[in-house]
């Protein structure tokens, strides 16, 4: 479905830097109340010529092959971590879940993303989206649930490596000061590297991408042989466990557009995010599919054998021990991979919002070399160590709820500019009909709400408490603005304050 996405004329380079802010600034001031008014002409101003457009002329930008990895890593990173959904609903669910949920899930998302961060292509993404339809409370707390999401969700992966890791040293597996040394070195090291320069980041994904995706394109060529159909529809004992089933799919496919905050370090974002996503659908349904059938179709383990690891031993299985390490190997690689392509999503994300004026300018400080900003991923490692510790399943949990409420304020603002502003210029447009958008996002939708529903009464506390937070620290920066105790964007903090102020009359 994606590979068949039209690509408009693109407009020349001239019009797509000073024409097109001017288009948006238009389209939204329109139907816009006067303090909406006021900050979106702030952030016009600042996306003509603002913080955005001031980096390193030297500066290298994201192209469409490391985009696609980085994609890749965001949404996916190999079919690790799926192990659960075959536990908790066999194989043939398992199957026809990653090879639906990829397209009614992914591929809508996919859609918004596409159009959005070619109609707004600056850093921040989905926050300057909310922002845009309803206003900046909107996107701080959209802005709040995805980076919540995100780092919590980094937090996963050194402990994954830590889990690999004990196979070889037992004491790090175990609770104590060496797993959490452990945890909090890889967290410092794998930061640290992030901060080189999102062109080293990008071409390193793809780096990654090819080597922990090697030992499962081995794995499935060698298990064609020793393919028995009927291990497919092999049952589970007792209740399946819907719940774990849909929250493993969901963890393994989301974040779709978390690449979007990155969109002022993409070359051409107009035209190369949508083609990057469309590729990045494919790839990623085939890297769950193909192993999956592989794995369950070779061996003759039951569901109740598959837990987080379990395809390294079906590796062994099919190719001997040598598959076996690779592909354990591969899941070390796979969650390094991911953690990069996250953290700089996080840290771009603040940056857009620092752009913005929703948060202080100290956080939109870039590194003159590399250009990086540096202050944000200092501030992302920090929130991630401090939730490192958490168990995996309420990372897995927690991470996902917040998402889920992202993703419907994302939706939401998506039919909105669609319906309000129908002349926003948007270098790529999804080919759809108001009335057919809607339908499309309310297939995911109706998913996302079941899921959240089902979440269970310690995910809704956890949830409820990080979104006041959200709702608070917004206040926070309104006070700020107001008394002037921080200093934010210039382009935007005197709009931002005459509105706070007004609204507080």
């Amino acid at each position: 479905m994606n590979r068949e996405i039209l690509m408009t004329k693109q407009p020349s380079q001239s019009q797509e830097q000073g024409e097109h802010p001017q288009s948006q600034s238009t389209a939204a001031q329109e139907h816009a109340t006067p303090q909406d008014q006021q900050h979106r002409q702030g952030y016009t101003a600042q996306q003509g010529g603002g913080p955005t457009s001031s980096r390193s002329s030297h500066q290298r930008k994201i192209t469409l092959i490391p985009l696609v990895f980085l994609i890749y890593f965001e949404v996916a990173g190999g079919p690790y971590g799926s192990e659960k959904a075959v536990r908790a609903a066999g194989p043939l669910f398992t199957l026809l879940g990653f090879l639906i949920f990829p397209f009614a899930w992914g591929v809508p998302e996919s859609l918004v993303t596409a159009e959005l961060a070619s109609a707004f292509p600056g850093n921040g993404g989905f926050v300057l989206w909310a922002d845009h339809a309803f206003g900046p409370l909107a996107g701080s707390l959209l802005g709040t649930w995805k980076y919540l999401s995100i780092v919590i969700n980094i937090a996963a992966y050194p402990a994954l490596v830590a889990d690999y890791v004990g196979g070889v040293a037992p004491a790090i597996a175990e609770p104590g000061r060496a797993r959490t040394g452990t945890v909090i070195g890889m967290t410092l090291l794998l930061s640290f590297l992030n901060y080189a320069g999102l062109s080293i980041v990008g071409w390193g994904a793809v780096t990654l991408g090819i080597v922990s995706l090697a030992p499962f394109v081995l794995m499935t060529a060698m298990s064609v042989p020793k393919l028995r159909p009927p291990r497919w529809a092999s049952q589970v004992k007792g209740r399946k466990d819907w719940r774990m089933f849909f929250n493993t799919l969901f963890w393994n496919l989301n974040y779709w557009d978390s690449a979007s905050t990155m969109a002022g370090e993409v070359d051409r974002p107009e035209r190369t995010f949508p083609r990057a996503l469309a590729v990045a659908v494919v790839l990623i349904a085939v890297s769950y599919l193909l192993p999956l059938m592989a794995a369950t179709g070779a061996t003759d383990a039951a569901p109740d054998a598959w837990v987080n690891g379990y395809l390294a031993d079906a590796a062994g299985i099919i190719g001997g021990r040598w598959l076996k390490h690779w592909t354990g190997a591969g899941a070390v690689i796979s969650s390094i991979g991911m953690f990069e392509a996250q953290m700089s999503s996080g840290a771009f994300q603040l940056l857009g919002m620092a752009e913005l004026g929703l948060l202080p300018a100290f956080f939109a400080r870039r590194a003159a070399r590399t250009g990086t900003p540096w202050v944000a991923i200092v501030a992302s490692t920090a929130v991630t160590i401090a939730v490192s510790f958490l168990g995996f399943d309420d990372v897995v949990a927690t991470a996902n709820f917040l998402y889920r409420l992202g993703t419907l304020l994302e939706f939401a603002s998506f039919l909105w500019l669609r319906a309000k502003h129908p002349e926003l210029k948007r270098p790529y447009r999804v080919p759809l009909p108001l009335p057919a958008l809607v339908a499309m996002c309310a297939v995911p939708s109706a998913f996302l709400v079941y899921v959240c529903v089902v979440a269970g009464w310690r995910v809704f506390a956890v949830a409820a408490g990080l979104t006041a937070l959200g709702v608070g620290w917004q206040g926070v920066m309104r006070v700020c603005r107001v008394k002037k105790l921080l200093r934010f964007n210039s382009a935007v903090a005197a709009d931002h304050r005459e509105a706070d102020a007004g609204e507080t009359v």
